[in-house]
Parts: C-alpha cells; sequence; structure tokens
C-alpha cells in the first residue's frame, strides 16, 4: 500500500463510522473492532453444559456495524426462533498494542459501558453441531446494543459491583462483576497475545447466568453498578 498526502477518493461513498456516545460529553467514541468473551462466568457455563474451570479464555468478534448505540426500539431480528439475552460489561480501549501486560492493561482503557450480546441461539446450536462458525448465530444486524461509554476518569476500573437484566420488569440475569473468571487486565493481556489490539477496540466481557429467550414487543433493561443503564425495546 502506498502512503501519500494526496486526498483519497473513494469508489463508494464511505459508509459513516460507529460511534459510541460518551456519557456527559458532545465528542463520541469511534469503534473499530468488538471482540467477545465466551462463557467468562461460572454458572453460566454450567448453565450452558461447560466446565467451569478456569481454562485459558476463548473469543469471537461481531462486526462493528452490530453495535447499536444507547438501545431504543429494535426490529427483531429475522431467520431466529430462538433470540436470547446476554448482558456483559463492555470495555472500550483508548490504545492498543501487542503483548500488553496485565499490571499495564488498565492503561489502554478509555472506559465501560453497559452491553447485551444478543444471540440467534438456535443458529448457533446448528453451528456448534456441525462444527461450522457461530458468526450468524452472533454478528447478526444490531446484535450489540450498547450504552453510553463512562470514562474511567469518572468510574474507575470496576472489579465488583451488580450486573443484572430485566426483562418486562422480571429479573433474569443477576450476578457481580468480581464473578468474571478473567478479569479485565487479564483478558486485555491474553488477548494481546492473539491480535495486535487498537484504539477503538471494544472487549465484551461475558455475561452471568440467566440467559433466555426474548419475544416481539419485550422490554430490556440492563444495569452494572456504576455505569448508565442501558435499556432496549423490541418490535414485532
Amino acid at each position: 500500500m502506498t502512503v501519500t498526502d494526496e486526498p483519497m477518493t473513494y469508489a463508494i461513498p464511505p459508509p459513516p463510522p460507529v460511534t459510541l456516545s460518551i456519557e456527559g460529553s458532545e465528542v463520541v467514541f469511534p469503534v473499530l473492532r468488538v471482540f467477545c468473551v465466551g462463557r467468562n462466568y461460572a454458572e453460566h457455563a454450567v448453565e450452558m453444559g461447560h466446565d467451569p474451570d478456569r481454562e485459558p479464555p476463548f473469543f469471537f468478534m461481531k462486526p462493528a456495524t452490530a453495535v447499536v448505540p444507547n438501545g431504543g426500539r429494535l426490529p427483531f431480528p429475522v431467520a431466529t426462533d430462538d433470540l436470547h439475552h446476554e448482558v456483559e460489561l463492555v470495555v472500550a480501549l483508548r490504545t492498543g498494542g501487542a503483548d500488553i501486560h496485565a499490571d499495564d492493561a488498565l492503561g489502554h482503557v478509555f472506559g465501560y459501558a453497559v452491553g447485551l450480546d444478543m444471540t440467534r441461539r438456535d443458529l448457533q446450536a446448528q453451528a456448534k453441531e456441525t462444527g461450522r462458525p457461530w458468526d450468524m448465530g452472533k454478528g447478526f444486524d444490531r446484535s450489540a446494543p450498547i450504552g453510553a461509554l463512562r470514562g474511567a476518569e469518572t468510574t474507575g476500573h470496576p472489579d465488583a459491583g451488580a450486573i443484572w437484566l430485566r426483562v418486562n420488569g422480571e429479573l433474569r440475569q443477576e450476578g457481580d462483576l468480581a464473578q468474571q473468571i478473567w478479569k479485565v487486565p487479564e483478558t486485555i493481556a491474553y488477548l494481546s497475545t492473539l491480535v495486535e489490539l487498537r484504539p477503538g477496540d471494544l472487549i465484551m466481557t461475558g455475561t452471568p447466568a440467566g440467559v433466555g429467550r426474548v419475544v416481539p414487543g419485550d422490554r430490556l433493561h440492563g444495569h452494572i453498578e456504576g455505569l448508565a443503564d442501558l435499556e432496549v425495546e423490541y418490535s414485532g
């Protein structure tokens, strides 16, 4: 690739950037990639039929275009009869790097938000049975509603605190960030041995037990202590 100072001309109009709002600010956070940690709470690992022992973390990805800033009213996803909710702590990176040491990892964090890893569980199950990728079960359109970011200088680096999700006012998921098998610094450090992390990357850090089905008309309310709540409603 040739680097030039000449203005770039595109073959088609470039898509608008994907951004997240920042609480109390007029500026926005640009999203580059979305990494997701699988089975990072022991009780959730058990409910999904897996051993909760502390094995190395594994990751899957959602496209940045799956991000829906601030939730709101969303169309119900196509091609599924078994949509599931998974409430998660989202980590937004201000700087990147490779082979980051866990002791230095939090210095790369811009802030945190509440997110939903929405999952077409039936498509994910089919993929597992046939040994195929999970992409269409996890990375579909609008599969990552994420609330407003709260900067680390305001909220600190939460490693404990309530995390819960209510559906139509009924408590579905409930846990504590302290129950994470892999903490945020360890997760960043391990992921940076697999890919070079970059500014704008998001990491969704796993979900507590209680995942379940969502149907048209459901209202979801996600909460993590110290962060801005996230609310989503699915139309028919």
